[in-house]
């Protein structure tokens, strides 16, 4: 059986030593290839199973750790947070050549595009209400009473954050771009005076949840999935990057941007305002400066981008659909400097 990312013989090996509960392992076909991490559908005799593992090449330091969503899911398996159910975790990167994890194959899907999804209206308004009330559940745990105390460092997050990413496009970038050192200059110079402290998840969107639609009821989030980036610090900085992806109506720019679909067009869906102020609503957060943390949800997006147009232009992603996301890095500096501006699509007005 040839699956590229996964050698057959040796996770059927290990998972016989060390998941023996569901049988032994019965077929293996790709979920998603993934602009990031790369995802698995695995049948066994017992029931379906998930594995993640980074992609296949350009694995920048710190990116893709399965350690940390593997840590993350088991510490909010009894939150209020929905995530799947861990399974088990291999570090042994000799058995498919990378670390991996195995989660709980939960139905639901992954919602992206309105031409395949059909929603009320009512049901889309309830489902962006829902995307908004799990993000503030997220924001809400006690990460020190489930284990995650020492999981980042919260003091000081926005300023390590902007070093952070400025270094991932060091070792990213494929081209120069002048106008992205000029915001990267911008955003430290406008750093909030703030650090509150929260688990985040680092790359919140809809279509990294698993929903459940059933005609006739309000759909339902069964999972949070993809917490590769999550950690301790800003939770507006969430909420910036989530409003990053959204798409509103009439924003014919960011509806050329190739990524997180555009299921938010919907009629029902709330705009990017609405969604801000359902989110401080149920959660009492203070959005003073959501124009600096869109725009660096717009910076954090472009380096993202940069990294996979990175591994397309080596050969090294799976699946279709890269050819474009190049494109996107300039327009989404662009955006970002608007959103600085305070003249930007995605703020709330």
């Amino acid at each position: 059986m040839s699956t590229p990312g996964i050698n057959w013989s040796r996770l059927v090996a290990w998972m016989a030593a060390n998941v023996d509960e569901v049988g032994e392992p019965t077929g293996v076909s790709l979920i998603s290839g993934g602009r990031s991490n790369l995802t698995y559908r695995i049948e066994t005799q017992a029931r379906p199973l998930v594995l993640r593992r980074p992609p296949l090449g350009h694995v920048l330091p710190t990116a893709h750790d399965m350690r940390r969503e593997w840590r993350v899911i088991s510490a909010l398996a009894e939150t209020e947070v929905p995530v799947p159910e861990p399974v088990a975790l291999c570090t042994d990167e000799d058995v498919i050549g990378a670390p991996f994890y195995l989660m709980g194959y939960v139905e639901g899907a992954a919602v992206r595009s309105r031409d395949e999804t059909e929603l009320s209206p009512a049901q889309a308004r309830a489902l962006s209400e829902r995307l908004a009330e799990v993000l503030a559940a997220v924001h809400a745990v006690d990460y020190g009473a489930v284990g995650l105390g020492d999981f980042g460092r919260p003091d000081g997050y926005m300023a390590r954050q902007l070093e952070r990413w400025g270094q991932q496009w060091t070792r990213s970038k494929t081209r120069e771009l002048p106008e992205y050192d000029r915001l990267a200059a911008r955003l430290l110079r406008r750093l909030p005076d703030r650090s509150p402290a929260a688990l985040l998840h680092g790359d919140y969107r809809l279509d990294n949840t698993l929903v459940r639609l059933a005609q006739g009821a309000d759909p339902e989030i069964r999972a949070v999935v993809d917490w590769e980036m999550s950690t301790l610090g800003d939770p507006i900085a969430d909420l910036g990057l989530t409003l990053t992806y959204w798409q509103d109506p009439g924003d014919a720019e960011r509806s050329s941007i190739p990524l997180a679909g555009d299921i938010t067009l919907t009629p029902g869906f709330l705009d990017t305002g609405e969604f801000a102020a359902h989110y401080a609503q149920v959660s009492g957060a203070d959005l003073t400066d959501l124009d600096f943390y869109v725009a660096f949800g717009n910076f954090k997006l472009a380096v993202i981008v940069e990294g996979i147009h990175a591994r397309f232009m080596q050969g090294k992603t799976v699946g279709e659909g890269f050819e474009h996301v190049g494109a996107s890095v300039p327009t989404l500096i662009a955006r970002a400097h608007r959103a600085l501006d305070g003249r930007g699509q995605g703020l709330p007005g």
